[in-house]
């Protein structure tokens, strides 16, 4: 063991000024970066209220390997691991790390695909008392280094190729800029490429349980916002606001230990993490894993594990619908299927319902607070398509006008504000805290949503996402929503462009329809507004044609990029220089 240690490598808004702090005095980890800790008027609120049950993560894995040690806790391709085999994995690897001099409150960064290593470092992370914190697959250099540096990572876990990529080589080239970072381990490494591997940590070893100096108040994990409008910020979650959120994710769906769990979302993605890594082992469930989406695939692992329980962005699901051989597989055994991080639309919920037989629904949450409404199978189904639900457990949300007076009427749109024993502790840094918290402790998402008669929340869009058009905010979600039933639309975006005499006008990005029928013009698409009585002022006003949209690994559309596009293209048109 000591041989195999020293070889390893050594290592937006305007809001009031006065809105209150949400956390309170930070730690300092050894050598790490500090990290905010919920307040004690929040721990006593959510305690007493009996919200918050003090429970630390790890427990429900223990549990799951002491009640049904033979049972399937993962599926990863040909990998096929029991709850005992991987509490053994995940004790065996804590107890490598803290050889490595890993203490409690240190922060293990990991960049992975949905392979089971990343179930283990998660895992064995929380139960040693450090930080989890995952970063997505498709950052290079330049996101990695930045999150690295912002979340003083002592440790960072890679693959060592995927798709193509070097990964090792990116940790080479940034390592000297990363004084905090003190190892680097490779997953799936070559044979006999001498590298330092996680394999050997993981099976090698004599496990060690978990730490007992935790707390559930505890920050257990650390997850970059996505940076779709602005630098991505560093999320804290506790045990307790994560094993609310996961309890709330269990009633919401009526789960139980007979279903199996499908993820193809990323799980260093708040969808993947919550929905997936925890949630199984809280039920005691199957986690069958899907490392790059491809639609055949996905059928054909739902198909032969009979997965009842998935829950995939937009993109997946219209993948599945539209593949030509969707009809050869049995998806029968699917019971709930759920939909977030992106636009959702009405007819994709129909449709998923009809042909799978299966409940589907909406839902909508974030990195901050990762439900804040869903609907489920007690709730009725039209109100699953057409809207993204109500409030789960206690979460609870308001809607403020840009005046910051609250919106009650049925249909008026407003910023959403919610709060709920779910929601994180604060951001990294503490600056990010100002203005994202209302003065009671409200967080700010910066979505837009309107509530039909009976209080069911519908995403309208983000506020960045308006379109100003001669003093007048034009939400675009709905434009986009009737623009994806036209059928030569395979997806959309509609983003703001600058205009001289307006000030801003609608550029939609569209993805034609792949069925080889003429792409749609702009007059096309506006006699298709037009048709639905679309007030004409909505309409876009120019049509750009691309093959795919840009979205992040959640699948959400980085609308922020599509907008520099147009700015460029205006701006080449307007001096004769090519775009």
């Amino acid at each position: 063991m000591n041989d195999l240690l020293t070889s390893l490598w050594a290592g937006d808004r305007s809001r009031p000024v006065d809105s209150p702090h949400p956390q309170a005095a930070t730690e300092r980890p050894a050598g790490g970066v500090k990290l905010p800790r919920p307040s004690d008027d929040r721990l006593r609120r959510e305690t007493a209220a009996g919200h918050w049950r003090n429970a630390l993560l790890d427990t429900s894995l223990v549990d799951a390997a002491r009640r049904h040690p033979a049972s399937t806790a993962l599926v990863d391709g040909a990998v096929t691991l029991t709850y005992s085999e991987v509490l053994s994995k995940v004790q065996a690897l804590s107890r490598s790390l803290r050889d490595l001099g890993v203490v409690k409150g240190d922060v293990i960064s990991w960049q992975l695909p949905n392979w089971y290593e990343a179930y283990i470092i998660h895992f064995a992370a929380i139960s040693m008392g450090a930080v989890s914190n995952p970063i997505v697959p498709i950052y290079r250099h330049h996101e990695l280094e930045f999150i690295l540096r912002e979340a003083g990572s002592r440790v960072v876990i890679t693959p060592e190729t995927f798709r193509g990529f070097d990964y090792a080589q990116m940790i080479s080239d940034i390592r000297g800029k990363l004084p905090r970072l003190k190892h680097s381990l490779l997953v799936r490494t070559r044979p006999g490429s001498g590298a330092p591997s996680l394999d050997s940590l993981m099976n090698e070893v004599e496990g060690i349980g978990p730490a007992g100096d935790r707390s559930a108040d505890d920050p257990v994990m650390l997850m970059f916002t996505s940076g779709t409008t602005a630098r991505p910020k560093g999320v804290v979650h506790t045990h307790n606001t994560i094993d609310f959120e996961v309890r709330s994710i269990v009633k919401q769906f009526a789960l139980t230990n007979t279903d199996i769990v499908f993820m193809p979302s990323p799980l260093t993605h708040m969808t993947g993490l919550a929905y997936g890594v925890q949630l199984a082992p809280a039920i005691a469930a199957p986690l069958v894993l899907q490392d790059i989406w491809e639609p055949r695939v996905a059928m054909e692992l739902i198909d032969r594990h009979r997965c009842t329980f998935a829950f995939a962005a937009t993109p997946f699901l219209q993948g599945i619908l539209q593949h030509p051989e969707q009809g050869s597989f049995d998806l029968t055994s699917l019971r709930v299927v759920a939909s977030g991080g992106a636009d959702v639309p009405p007819q994709l919920i129909r449709d998923v319902s009809t042909r799978f037989r299966c409940t589907a629904t909406r839902a909508y949450g974030s990195t901050e607070m990762p439900t804040v409404v869903a609907c489920g199978p007690a709730l009725p189904p039209e109100k699953a398509a057409t809207t993204d639900g109500r409030p789960i457990g206690p979460a609870t949300f308001r809607l403020l006008s840009e005046h910051g007076e609250e919106v009650r009427s049925p249909g008026e749109v407003g910023e959403i504000v919610a709060t709920g024993p779910e929601l994180f502790i604060g951001y990294l840094r503490p600056e990010d805290d100002e203005g994202a918290f209302a003065s009671d402790g409200w967080f700010f998402t910066g979505d837009l949503g309107s509530t039909d008669e009976d209080g069911y929340l519908t995403i309208k869009g983000r506020k960045k996402d308006i379109v100003i058009r001669g003093g007048e905010n034009i939400s675009v979600t709905e434009v986009e929503q009737i623009l994806l039933e036209h059928p030569g639309v395979t997806d959309i975006a509609i983003v703001a462009m600058p205009d001289p005499v307006m000030g801003e006008r609608a550029c939609a990005y569209v993805v034609p329809s792949a069925t080889g029928d003429e792409a749609p013009t702009l007059a096309v698409l506006c006699d298709f507004l037009a048709a639905r009585n679309m007030a004409k002022q909505k309409y876009p006003e120019r049509l750009e044609l691309i093959d795919e949209l840009p979205r992040t690994p959640s699948g959400k559309v980085q609308k922020f990029l599509l907008r520099q596009k147009i700015v460029a293209q205006l701006e080449a048109s307007s001096t004769g220089d090519p775009a």
